[in-house]
């Protein structure tokens, strides 16, 4: 098993795991992202976006997709994590926590003050999985979002 940063040829099988966790997240039809955008995001002059995978003999098997936060009240970055996701027959083989380690050990290496990410409420097995390697629930806190039309109509210049 290694676990290395994403090359630009591994861009249509990042896309594909992509696809595997929205059905996973029961929303098999929400993904709109491209191998372009996907492409052009992770590997532009400056990226926002970077994406560690994890791969063993049979190929890639997962994925980890995240970009910096900022604490104000720490002072230091963060990493946000995005999407951790295995292949389900790759399961059970310390996968998923190999690759969250890997994140928790580039932001020790680099200072940051934490590793963040949300998790569906009914997702037991990763709530569970989660919770075994020392994380915490941000139980007083809820996520809010702008989008869709929304957004557009909040954002428009001389909207209400």
């Amino acid at each position: 098993m290694q676990i290395r940063a994403a090359r630009k040829d591994d861009v249509p099988v990042i896309l594909e795991l992509i696809h595997e966790l929205a059905v996973y997240e029961k929303e098999p039809d929400a993904v709109r992202n491209t191998p372009q955008a996907l492409a052009g995001h992770l590997f532009a002059e400056h990226p926002a976006v970077f994406a560690h995978v994890l791969e063993d003999e049979a190929g890639v098997q997962g994925f980890a997709l995240w970009f910096l936060n900022y604490s104000t009240w720490e002072g230091a970055h963060g990493i946000w994590l995005e999407d951790l996701y295995v292949r389900p027959e790759a399961r059970g083989r310390g996968y998923g926590k190999a690759l969250l380690r890997s994140l928790a050990q580039l932001a020790v290496e680099r200072g940051y003050a934490r590793v963040e990410w949300c998790v569906l409420n009914w997702n037991e097995p990763s709530i569970a999985f989660y919770k075994s390697l020392g994380a915490q629930p941000m139980d007083e806190w809820t996520t809010y979002r702008l989008t869709g039309g929304a957004l557009e109509d909040f954002g428009t210049p001389g909207a209400a």
